[in-house]
């Protein structure tokens, strides 16, 4: 079926880019875009979907002066820099993509050209290439607002220790966060529950517990025998120096981080969780006993709305990050149709706020900040807050 599909996106876009053809000459202003995407190797299904979203943005806005340019860069980003030096030959200025920020680099050797890339490792504006994705430096500061209006007072903020360790601590201390500890930890698992234990008290609270029983296991009192049944329930005993913890991870490593946590007996019932954006992926409750936490993300509705129309047009699920695709090519068309040009990322900077399928967002003094609710996996189910 996907071959199929295929098959008819690849004609359609033929057809729709001949038609556009004979009437481009007679426009001076006719809205060129480039799709920059693995069309081959490992990530071909990702590069496929991007230009699926696209092509759904381009149905919907309906313009018949619109043509996308879709170019092959690789499984390893190999082709990227014969790709855009084509894109320069051929006028085509603005490009979507790539995904991978490893490369970002290279295109800003290519002063001319102006991407948007589905990267979320920065919210500036680097040089030539805007970064869709949903950065962390948005994610925070919904966070932080968050936790000011629970009103908790002492935060610990995990991070694990790799390649990023040095970005995440530049964006924690760009939010400026108060009363807050930082924690940086191991990704094994050994190591990391060790940490965990270290960081809650756990063999204190555990040591304190199985005093408290052994005292009252003696006692015939009916206000002891109440409170032995209670403790013989439990699994430590004693407060922990935090009533909220923010964990900036994902996927199994981040599984880890919460099956730590319930090891060590930290309730989400005590201590407010909140995680960087799981984008609603409800296969952590798999792995874990923490089943009810917050995180900051996108519109749900709308994130639904998009996933079911690209699984009606294409008959199966996207993923996650090609609605920031969707995003761009309305992005740039809303740009160019108020201008009437884009010769710069400069264009991309205006006061007001732009709304799409990700929610709100800013562009304004060379930086995207996405406004983001706030959620919570409640049993299973994804509940905004609303305050």
């Amino acid at each position: 079926m996907k071959n199929i599909l295929k098959i008819i996106l690849s004609y359609s876009l033929i057809s729709f880019n001949t038609f556009v053809l004979a009437i481009e000459n007679k426009n001076e202003n006719f809205l060129k875009i480039g799709v920059l995407a693995p069309f081959s190797g490992e990530f071909k299904s990702l590069g496929e979907e991007m230009l699926y979203a696209v092509n759904l943005a381009i149905q919907d806005i309906n313009d018949p002066y619109i043509k996308i340019y879709p170019k092959d860069i690789g499984s390893k980003n190999e082709k990227i820099i014969q790709a855009c030096e084509e894109f320069e030959k051929e006028g085509i200025k603005i490009i979507i993509g790539p995904v991978d920020s490893k490369v970002h680099k290279n295109l800003n050797n290519f002063e001319d050209l102006i991407f948007l890339s589905l990267s979320n490792i920065d919210s500036s504006i680097n040089k030539n290439i805007l970064m869709m994705g949903i950065n962390l430096e948005s994610q925070l500061l919904a966070i932080k607002k968050f936790i000011k209006n629970e009103k908790k007072k002492k935060t610990v903020i995990l991070y694990p220790k790799n390649e990023y360790s040095k970005h995440v601590e530049k964006k924690i201390k760009l939010v400026n966060f108060t009363n807050t500890k930082l924690f940086k930890y191991n990704q094994d698992p050994k190591i990391l529950t060790q940490q965990i234990e270290k960081l809650t008290n756990y063999k204190k609270r555990k040591i304190n517990l199985n005093s408290r029983i052994k005292k009252l296991e003696g006692s015939e009192k009916p206000k002891d025998v109440r409170e032995l049944n209670i403790l013989k329930q439990k699994y430590t005993l004693g407060k922990i120096d935090f009533d909220s913890v923010v964990i900036i991870d994902f996927g199994d490593s981040l599984k880890s981080v919460l099956t730590s946590l319930a090891y060590t007996d930290v309730s989400e019932k005590d201590v407010l969780i909140i995680t960087s954006n799981q984008w609603f992926d409800k296969s952590i409750l798999d792995e874990t006993s923490i089943k009810n936490f917050f995180f900051p993300s996108i519109n749900l509705k709308n994130f639904k709305k998009f996933s079911n129309k690209f699984q009606k047009t294409y008959n199966y699920k996207p993923n996650e990050i090609i609605i920031l695709a969707y995003d761009s090519v309305g992005l740039i068309y809303y740009i160019w149709n108020n201008i009437g040009t884009i010769k710069s990322v400069n264009n991309f900077n205006f006061k007001s706020e732009i709304k799409g399928k990700i929610g709100k967002f800013t562009i304004s003094e060379n930086k995207i900040l996405q406004k983001l609710s706030i959620y919570k996996l409640e049993d299973g189910n994804f509940i905004q807050n609303r305050l």
